[in-house]
């Protein structure tokens, strides 16, 4: 078949899921790149659409194999992707964010008002990583189906449950009715992240804040405890990801022990 140009009323529409507001409104998102694609395929229902050039359904075939795939020229998918360089390659899913109530488990992560999606999509990586049970990204946030969140989670995004609540302190007594210790992170913390075994070996849910502020002190008051993250150098803070890597890995490491 000849490949659909960016002049295809096919493409245009998928296009238009660049802007937040098509996809709250269509509750679809693309995803892109083989990373992506491969994930959304291992969600039964995600994928509702791929396109590719031919030179990447040929780069790709092990990841569409048995796969139905719309060939698009080069300008099209540039027009599809949002990356620099594109891989050729990208799926039109339908939203997979799950209820707050759907989030339970021995470790989760709240994001308070994360507004860089790379720093949401790592965040998402890192509890995948760790084991984590789920993510709510709360207030504020970045939306989950931005280009950069979803790229930056390098495919964890299809595999671990992620909720979104626009309201914070509503996610932190969902955590809390799900029997769950919430630790705020936050560098005036009075509790040390390590020696404070006896808080991580309990089912805990991570409260995470803004990149910038921090946790608001309202918000902060309502956790069970404040834990900080020594700093042993002359740094003034930590990466937002970093800490919460730091936080999940020292959670996960006092839950298996």
């Amino acid at each position: 078949m000849t490949p659909l140009s960016a002049a295809n009323a096919r493409v245009k529409e998928a296009r238009k899921l660049s802007r937040r507001s098509v996809r709250t409104e269509r509750r679809l998102f693309i995803a892109d790149g083989p990373k992506a694609v491969e994930g959304a395929l291992g969600v039964p229902g995600c994928v509702q659409e791929i396109f590719a050039t031919e030179a990447g359904a040929e780069t790709y075939a092990s990841v569409l194999a048995d796969q139905q795939v719309t060939l698009v020229d080069d300008r099209a998918m540039a027009g599809l992707s949002d990356s620099v360089t594109p891989a050729g390659v990208v799926a039109l899913c339908r939203f997979l964010d799950v209820p707050l109530a759907d989030i339970v488990g021995p470790l989760v992560v709240i994001c308070a008002d994360v507004r860089d999606p790379g720093n949401a999509g790592t965040v998402i990586r890192c509890a995948d990583a760790a084991g984590a049970s789920g993510v709510i990204l709360a207030g504020d946030s970045v939306d989950l189906y931005n280009p950069k969140t979803i790229r930056a989670s390098v495919g964890s995004v299809f595999h671990l449950p992620v909720a979104i609540e626009r309201d914070p302190q509503a996610a932190v007594k969902a955590a809390k009715a799900a029997g769950l210790t919430v630790l705020a992170a936050d560098m005036h913390g009075t509790a040390d992240l390590f020696t404070a075994d006896d808080l991580l070996v309990r089912p805990t849910a991570w409260l995470m804040g803004n990149e910038a502020w921090g946790l608001p002190a309202e918000l902060a008051a309502t956790a069970d405890e404040i834990v900080s993250i020594p700093i042993f150098g002359k740094a003034e803070s930590l990466n937002l990801s970093t800490a919460a890597a730091l936080c999940l890995y020292a959670s996960a490491r006092a839950q298996r022990g």
